[in-house]
């Protein structure tokens, strides 16, 4: 074992019958299977908003969140419409002077219970755009957001009502376009911020697998499970339905699996 390294590029520079050259800041080595379980943390998601590199204040994804204490008595823009954007919204009540969330589409709250079958259903769905090489989607966008009384709760206080998306950023706030505000009649509004919080999701972190030319004409990575469809001796751990912690340890173990079998056969 070899760390910390970092994968600069994998390519196929032996064809399709030898092994794959995996490119490192340290070394260059020749693998028979690469298993690629870097999942999405380093590639966070920042949406290009118009004024974005103006805003004076402090701009974090949740990549970089760490305490709510850091934004307290603070004006802050949450943005986003998945969980984290609604736990950073309930972690700052009472500590941030004011919050506002801001989300592309309406929340997609949701009264399904999340049982052992919504879980299987939530995969099958995510599962069903792999298979078919389109991009993945955000966790809500298959998931909702479970109505749980907590969040009731900050739905009914006014915590957690989305002013829907602003337009633009200045370096002060953020503009949000005329009818979004308190009454329907309301004109374009800015307000003041000294945060934005980006809780806007995460990409593939698979920037090092481009030399190997795996997307489909769908935008995605076709795979079944682990396998590759357009690249046989490499297994993806942590993307699709397996980006999640409990399907990343599950698409371990088969990727591990499956990189045994290839390993005791024969090399061409």
């Amino acid at each position: 074992m070899r760390r910390p390294v970092r994968v600069d590029a994998v390519t196929s520079d032996h064809g399709p019958d030898g092994p794959l050259t995996v490119r490192t800041d340290t070394a260059t080595y020749r693998a028979r299977v690469v298993i690629n379980a870097t999942g999405t943390w380093d590639r966070p998601y920042w949406p290009h908003i118009p004024g974005r590199e103006t805003f004076a204040g402090r701009q974090l994804h949740t990549h970089d969140f760490r305490s709510a204490d850091e934004l307290r008595g603070l004006d802050v823009v949450v943005v986003g419409g998945g969980t984290s954007a609604v736990q950073f919204l309930l972690q700052l009540d009472g500590v941030a002077a004011r919050t506002t969330w801001a989300t592309r589409r309406p929340p997609q709250w949701t009264d399904a219970p999340f049982d052992t079958e919504w879980g299987a259903d939530v995969e099958r769905r995510v599962r069903e755009r792999t298979l078919a090489g389109l991009p993945t989607l955000s966790v809500v966008a298959a998931t909702g957001l479970p109505l749980t009384q907590e969040y009731r709760r900050g739905i009914a206080s006014g915590l957690l009502v989305s002013r829907g998306m602003f337009t633009r950023i200045t370096p002060d706030g953020v503009v949000f376009p005329p009818g979004t505000g308190a009454s329907p009649g309301s004109t374009a509004e800015t307000v003041h911020a000294d945060v934005i919080l980006w809780a806007t999701g995460f990409r593939p972190s698979v920037d090092h697998l481009a030399p190997l030319h795996l997307h489909e004409p769908g935008g995605g990575i076709r795979t079944d499970g682990t396998l590759v469809a357009r690249e046989p001796r490499l297994l993806l751990a942590g993307y699709g339905a397996s980006a999640s912690t409990l399907g990343a340890t599950r698409a371990g173990r088969r990727a591990a699996r499956a990189a045994a079998r290839r390993v005791a056969k024969p090399a061409l």
